[in-house]
């Protein structure tokens, strides 16, 4: 008789949170895993925070009820908008994506300043920026609205997505910001990519990826505080992974597979409530 693996939920609006995961697999490997995306009612950027609350809600509910005994919020428009809420309404640990990268980038940054890009909804929460401004960070924030659908395009190294970042980064590393030092990734998508941002920033820029800020955090809190766990016959050497969407199996299988960087197999359909 072995320890049984703590379990992780992992929520997002979607997709781009597998890039959470895929980071938490990587560091967190000694536990099992609940991934819930709301892929029916995506995107939650374009949403009123009293929606985006009750989404968030339902589902982080719906992670707790089967068995998740802490929960990462891989939606930074959710963890912009509406993470006290969550925090407020379990009854487990929950960890967000904003301010781990946000802490992340302060320690990277020697000039004091750090653009962060992210969707218009992140973007107009300023969720980054009080974060940022909290750890004496100056910051701009751009919203770039066309990269999300580039990538769920497959178009991750892509000549028309490079000139696309070019266009929005050289807008953002200008005026006061030229002498920027850090640029933070402040959407689960933009990790894909990663070497392509690495290719269009200037050259003293170092990229802070919230995905792997994150699950750095909770390997963190459970080295220091670890999950309770139960006595059952324990033989598995693997992470046990479990997938719930709201809308097409079919689809998140075919694009999960490239946020994550490996197949899916088995994806549970999930009605949720109106």
């Amino acid at each position: 008789m072995t320890a049984r693996r703590p379990s992780i939920g992992v929520f997002d609006s979607g997709f781009g949170g597998l890039t959470v995961l895929k980071e938490l697999l990587s560091l967190v490997p000694n536990a099992d895993y609940l991934y819930f995306g709301d892929t029916a009612r995506l995107p939650y950027g374009s949403k009123s925070v009293e929606t985006v609350a009750r989404y968030a809600m339902s589902a982080t509910h719906y992670l707790e009820e089967h068995g998740a005994q802490m929960l990462v919020i891989a939606c930074n428009t959710a963890t912009a908008l509406v993470l006290d809420k969550i925090i407020q309404n379990v009854s487990v640990p929950v960890v967000g994506v904003i301010d781990p990268g946000a802490e992340r980038a302060s320690r990277a940054s020697s000039a004091r300043r750090v653009v962060v890009i992210g969707t218009e909804a992140t973007v107009s929460s300023h969720a980054y920026k009080r974060a940022l401004g909290e750890l004496g960070i100056e910051t701009r924030e751009k919203a770039c609205p066309l990269l999300v659908p580039l990538v769920e395009e497959g178009w991750v190294d892509h000549p028309v997505t490079e000139v696309v970042a070019q266009i929005y980064l050289n807008d953002a590393f200008v005026d006061g910001f030229a002498e920027a030092d850090v640029l933070v990734l402040g959407c689960t998508h933009y990790p894909l990519i990663k070497p392509l941002l690495h290719r269009v920033v200037p050259g003293n820029v170092s990229i802070v990826d919230s995905a792997e800020s994150t699950a750095k955090v909770v390997h963190d809190l459970l080295r220091n505080s670890p999950l309770p766990a139960t006595t059952e016959p324990e033989r598995r050497q693997l992470p046990r992974v479990q997938f719930f969407v709201t809308d097409s199996v079919e689809k998140f299988r075919r694009l999960g597979s490239l946020f994550l960087g490996r197949e899916i197999m088995e994806v549970q359909h999930v009605d949720m409530m109106e």
